[in-house]
């Protein structure tokens, strides 16, 4: 008998509208000539969002062919230090603009803007063959902190051996994530920590070593061809995590929308549209089409949680 097993699916209602104006494309003292809807671009990222990114440019390309934009996938801190020193006028990050470089930035007369665009989750991998797929909280602060250096540290721990976490890259925002919101500001000390260089090879490092734990967003995770977001990738095991300690099969969660929804998933973070554009040009454009109907349901459609919308949730049987 096949066993039928209820997942929630989690469904996006957009109200809001969006238009583009209709700005002329004189050329500024800068020399550009974009508009909000036209012209030639670039941007920078955190690498780690470029799945979600690259989905949404494509689409704004498609239904703006007048206008390109151009990604410059790097690490938070490198894209964000462009934005201040003016060699980009848009970059996402896991994070708002400091007080400080609010304040720098208005000292040089911009008036710098930040969006929200979407919430991700932070998703802890381990190898196909791992017997270890729960995780606390407290037990990735003590792996991060270094007082958990093998599996058998952990609550729960099966496996044998030394665990070796996987970032993508030193100056990422799942770093920064880590240190801030889980080390309560203070650094990673773990001496089998090892940063590659950009997500994929972070999978493909996990798929390779059965010992590693990788740290990655969940936008990487998703089945393209499950339209319900609730298969992840075949080549890897994506660990539950729980709140409370230890962990247990019923206290912990997979980072599913429902679950980033409902708060059940407690590594959740905000990803941001950070402007410093004084023209309003092509920069915002883009960053207002993901903020929109459109942006917003591609946004759901890839495994994130929109930040505008009514969200409707419905049961969904999977048989096994």
């Amino acid at each position: 008998m096949k066993k039928s097993t209820s997942y929630f699916f989690v469904g996006l209602t957009l109200f809001a509208g969006l238009c583009f104006s209709c700005s002329d494309n004189k050329k500024g003292k800068d020399g550009r000539t974009d508009t909000y809807s036209s012209g030639a671009i670039s941007f920078v990222s955190d690498e780690s969002f470029s799945p979600i990114i690259e989905e949404e440019r494509t689409v704004f390309q498609f239904d703006y062919p007048q206008a390109k934009v151009t990604p410059v996938y790097t690490n938070e801190s490198d894209a964000i230090n462009r934005l201040l020193d003016g060699k980009a006028w848009l970059a996402f990050a896991a994070r708002d603009f400091k007080a400080s470089e609010l304040q720098n930035l208005q000292a040089r007369n911009f008036r710098p803007v930040s969006i929200k665009v979407a919430y991700d989750a932070l998703a802890f991998i381990v190898n196909k063959a791992s017997s270890d797929t729960i995780i606390s909280v407290q037990d990735i602060m003590n792996v991060m902190s270094g007082k958990a250096t093998k599996w058998s540290d952990i609550s729960n721990g099966a496996s044998s051996g030394t665990i070796t976490v996987v970032f993508d890259n030193a100056k990422s925002s799942t770093v920064h994530y880590v240190e801030d919101s889980i080390l309560g500001g203070k650094p990673i000390t773990n001496p089998n920590v090892a940063a590659v260089n950009k997500t994929a090879e972070v999978i493909k490092y996990v798929e390779e070593n059965p010992g590693a734990i990788g740290v990655i967003g969940n936008n990487w995770l998703n089945d393209k061809h499950d339209s319900t977001n609730l298969t992840f990738n075949k080549n890897i095991r994506v660990m539950r995590v729980s709140k409370v300690h230890p962990a247990t099969p019923a206290s912990s969660r997979l980072p599913y929308q429902y679950y980033i929804y409902n708060g059940e998933y407690p590594l959740v973070r905000t990803i941001y549209a950070l402007l410093n554009d004084p023209r309003r040009g092509l920069p915002w454009g883009f960053a207002h089409f993901i903020e929109g109907p459109k942006g917003q349901r591609i946004v759901m459609k890839a495994g994130l949680l929109p930040v505008l919308g009514q969200i409707n949730v419905r049961d969904v049987n999977v048989s096994q």
